[in-house]
């Protein structure tokens, strides 16, 4: 009886073991198909200024800026530039506000103009500003255009566009991606904004450069450029 309990005990204690493996096996495999601000490109928690977090330099619980209807509880402060937007005479597009950016973009801009200190937050004035290809400037001219829409009749009036009501897209890669209509995942508003390209939140990208589909290929552009 003695040696029957020992080899029970032993059983059991075996199974144990084993579920408790495939638990720890387990843990990698969903922590890779979570999206993470922490360790990306928007993670400021490591300088000093941040106070030892993340989510602060853009948004805040409390005393947000409700002018920024763009997105929730808005703590950055907000760019005044005026910037020179792209232009071409096969440009079928239109743009917002004149040329200027709008929405989500003109957010993502209040740091990446370089008229804007990234620690510019909470109502204080910072002294740390964004540099080298990061600072993309004021002038626009040779960036890809924002703040315009993009919809079925664009896609008409151009001719090498895809519907992008029609059109499908998967964004992110290997467990963490999302597939919908251009519009749905790549239209904030109607609109082509920097949001369209980037996943500022690290949620659904490809790779470290927080693009939403890789450039591989050029397949980010081939998403709505129908060549």
């Amino acid at each position: 009886m003695k040696l029957e309990r020992q080899i029970h005990t032993l059983s059991r204690l075996t199974a144990a073991i084993a579920a408790l493996v495939l638990m720890l096996a387990a843990v990698p495999a969903v922590a890779q198909t979570a999206g993470k601000i922490a360790g990306s490109a928007h993670d400021f928690s490591t300088q000093g200024w941040s106070g030892g977090q993340i989510c602060v330099v853009c948004h805040t619980p409390h005393n947000s800026n409700t002018g920024v209807t763009d997105a929730p509880l808005w703590n950055h402060a907000t760019t005044a530039a005026t910037f020179t937007p792209y232009a071409s005479p096969t440009m079928n597009a239109t743009a917002a506000l004149g040329g200027q950016p709008a929405g989500t973009s003109k957010l993502c801009l209040s740091c990446h103009d370089g008229t804007i200190a990234v620690d510019s937050f909470g109502g204080s004035s910072g002294t740390t500003f964004l540099s080298g290809g990061v600072n993309i400037g004021t002038n626009l001219s040779n960036d890809h255009p924002i703040s315009i829409v993009y919809d079925a009749a664009l896609a008409t009036a151009d001719g090498g566009l895809n519907n992008p009501a029609a059109t499908t897209v998967t964004i992110g890669s290997g467990a963490r991606t999302k597939t919908d209509t251009i519009a749905a995942l790549l239209l904030p508003g109607g609109s082509v904004q920097c949001a369209s390209c980037h996943d500022v939140h690290n949620t659904y990208v490809d790779g470290g450069t927080l693009l939403k589909v890789t450039s591989a290929g050029s397949k980010i552009c081939l998403v709505c450029h129908n060549k």
